[in-house]
């Protein structure tokens, strides 16, 4: 169990609205140092509670303009490892998840239109030896956020590695 403390919580909520703030914006925001900050950053970091930062890249921007999830029944479910490793080497993969339910696996893919949806379960996915597969087109992302940290972990709550 990892232990997130008031400044913790401070420190995520604000890298959480901006990961690109500085770090000593985010001291006088919670009024101690730029070093107490940077070794807060770090044992986040450590503890995997943050998970790094980076730039998005919005898919339909750069022509890929179908969103769909996709449901995935293995013939051999003994070959989801075998199976993950050949959708690791299909780059408009960009999800993979192992679930309950009615699927061994659902991945979310970007295409750059429907054929080119077809193209990649015909061409790329039913070769990883499906059983069957049931795929989702999204028409529109609704909702898309980072966990609210001020509303979600109060102070010195627990939080599991």
């Amino acid at each position: 169990m990892v232990k997130i403390d008031e400044l913790d919580r401070q420190i995520l909520s604000l890298i959480a609205a901006d990961a690109r703030i500085p770090f000593l914006e985010v001291a006088r925001a919670c009024n101690v140092s730029g070093a107490a900050i940077h070794q807060r950053i770090q044992k986040l970091n450590g503890l995997g509670v943050l998970k790094g930062s980076q730039f998005l890249i919005e898919p339909e921007k750069i022509g890929y303009e179908t969103c769909a999830y996709i449901g995935l029944n293995l013939k051999d479910p003994a070959r989801f490892d075998e199976v993950l490793e050949k959708l690791k080497q299909i780059p408009e993969v960009v999800e993979c998840h192992y679930t309950t339910g009615n699927f061994d696996m659902f991945i979310k893919l970007y295409a750059r239109n429907n054929h080119h949806l077809l193209t990649i379960i015909h061409d790329k996915l039913q070769p990883l030896g499906l059983s069957s597969s049931q795929t989702l087109i999204s028409f529109h992302t609704a909702i898309d956020r980072q966990l609210p940290i001020a509303d979600i972990l109060t102070n010195e709550e627990e939080v599991s590695e």
